[in-house]
């Protein structure tokens, strides 16, 4: 795997996005719900964040207004599927603070949010600023996770930073828009899906 191009279309030719839950992969893409469970998902698989959602759903705090104000202990009760809930309940609580106080409204903070602002929330590292960016914000940000580098080391790259490998990834790609970029990594967490067993990244299949 010599570059980015060959790797993305090696990822296309497998047909992994053909039952797509969402235009942009992320399920509710564009929606304050992205923000949620970009927090929610980190460290746990997206299956326990469902649950998680379902239960914010049922209970009517699915809203920012509303999580901005709701009771930690209560929130914590009903995020506990995702793990890590006392944490994670403090992190989604503060940010949506952060986000009335500094935008007042959903809507404003998707057309005027930086990628600075998000890192500087408590929580918020870089494979969550970027979720939060691409698929909730539709900007054209590439999210970088632990999947992707595996797949990378298993070709023979090493990378120091998060920073390298999003700079190796869009390589060639930077005037492509944000549901080009949403698409590509959804490709990858869905090749991983099946490709990608404990230590072991069977990269045969993406060989051009």
């Amino acid at each position: 795997m010599n570059s980015t191009q060959e790797l993305y279309q090696s990822l296309e030719k497998l047909n992994l996005l053909e039952d797509l839950r969402d235009s942009y992969w992320w399920p509710n893409s564009g929606t304050f719900e992205v923000v949620v469970g970009a927090i929610l998902t980190q460290q746990t698989k997206w299956q326990k964040v469902e649950k998680s959602l379902k239960n914010l759903k049922e209970s009517g705090v699915l809203d920012l207004e509303k999580l901005a104000e709701f009771d930690l202990k209560e929130l914590q009760t009903l995020i506990k599927p995702s793990g890590f809930y006392n944490t994670k309940a403090k992190y989604l609580k503060g940010i949506c603070e952060s986000i009335m106080n500094d935008f007042g409204s959903f809507e404003k903070f998707k057309d005027e949010i930086s990628r600075e602002w998000l890192l500087a929330q408590k929580g918020v590292g870089e494979e969550t600023a970027d979720s939060i960016l691409c698929y909730g914000c539709y900007r054209p940000e590439m999210v970088v996770d632990s999947y992707t580098n595996r797949i990378l080391n298993a070709f023979g790259y090493e990378f120091e930073s998060y920073g390298d490998i999003k700079e190796w990834l869009i390589s060639g790609f930077e005037d492509r828009d944000a549901k080009f970029f949403a698409l590509y990594h959804g490709m990858i967490v869905e090749f991983a899906k099946k490709y990608v067993k404990g230590k072991r990244v069977d990269v045969s299949v993406l060989e051009v």
